[in-house]
């Protein structure tokens, strides 16, 4: 009887006392911006777990690094999510990482403030409505090495500050409304020029010769309305892996371009105004795609390498083209 009458003694006592609070690994600043941001947001419900109830390291949509415990990333996927960027993200000193995708309800302009996130690595505002020029304070974030702004309605032309990059691998800008040309500074990048695509858009003008400066590894230009001469890209001392030219107006002389780098593998240079024959050279190549219809080239198709690898279609809807797989001249 008496342990019984100890046993809930010890039992009351327990109960008495206030439980402990979870393990808090957020630190308290990023907390209340992040509080900041889904208010901005308008409290949706893709951030619900967005409470000060848990440990924002546990909340949907963020990742804390794993030494210091403060915020590193920021990847939000599709969700009724509302309104502008908040200026409270550039308040995340920390950031490394920041997705914002498929909202399609997100508009206005990416706010000045993200230039403050001197460790941001990889920025991704894709599939949004943010609108109006692209800011060239952009370029003032020296760490990033990832920028995707594609699919949105994104105006203007390309800052040439975005040259101004060191760290920069991939530069996705393709799928908005650009207008003007490429930029000259593309020719010299700070840095290792980036894989581009440029997609899209409404760009026009000559291709600036000052690209014959830079060494591209990937490059996608197609579907705007760019003119000029593509030789500036293409030479035995380049490295140019892929290049998609397609659906331009591009007009030059093929018979003249008879030098190209043994990395080149894909090739896409349809619907344009390209006239003169197929370079031999192009036999020596392991093209893995390759398209030149819809232009105005002559003449026998050469033989040899992967260029009958391809059907018809390749080919078709040129002037006097012909030779495997096209008829016979």
């Amino acid at each position: 009887m008496k342990t019984s009458l100890f046993t809930i003694a010890l039992l009351s006592l327990a109960l008495s006392l206030p439980f402990p609070s979870f393990s808090q690994r957020c630190n308290k600043k990023d907390e209340k911006n992040l509080l900041r941001i889904k208010k901005s947001f308008g409290n949706p419900d893709a951030l619900q777990t967005w409470t000060k109830d848990s440990d924002c390291c546990s909340w949907y949509s963020v990742q804390c690094d794993e030494y210091t415990d403060r915020i590193s990333a920021l990847t939000i996927y599709s969700g009724n999510i509302s309104g502008r960027i908040p200026e409270a993200i550039g308040n995340l000193p920390y950031l490394e990482t920041i997705i914002l995708r498929k909202l399609t309800n997100l508009t206005g302009q990416i706010p000045a403030t993200i230039t403050k996130l001197t460790h941001l690595k990889t920025l991704t505002i894709s599939w949004t409505n943010l609108s109006g020029p692209i800011p060239s304070f952009l370029g003032q974030i020296k760490s990033l090495t990832s920028l995707d702004l594609s699919f949105n309605s994104f105006t203007g032309t390309i800052p040439p500050e975005l040259s101004m990059l060191p760290k920069l691998k991939t530069l996705h800008l393709d799928r908005n409304k650009l207008t003007g040309s490429v930029p000259e500074s593309f020719g010299n990048f700070t840095g290792k020029v980036p894989a581009i695509y440029l997609s899209h858009n409404l760009l026009n003008g000559t291709v600036p010769e000052s690209l014959a400066h830079a060494n591209f590894t990937w490059l996608d230009l197609s579907r705007n309305r760019l003119e000029g001469n593509l030789s500036v890209f293409f030479g035995t001392n380049k490295t140019i892996k892929a290049a998609n030219f397609s659906r331009n107006m591009f007009e030059f002389n093929f018979s003249n371009m008879d030098q190209f780098p043994a990395s080149l593998s894909a090739l896409d240079l349809n619907h344009n105004r390209i006239y003169g024959s197929l370079p031999g050279t192009l036999t020596g190549l392991k093209l893995q795609t390759w398209n030149v219809s819809y232009n105005k080239l002559c003449g026998e198709i050469p033989a040899g390498g992967n260029l009958q690898k391809y059907d018809n279609t390749a080919y078709f809807h040129n002037k006097c083209l012909c030779g495997s797989p096209l008829p016979a001249c």
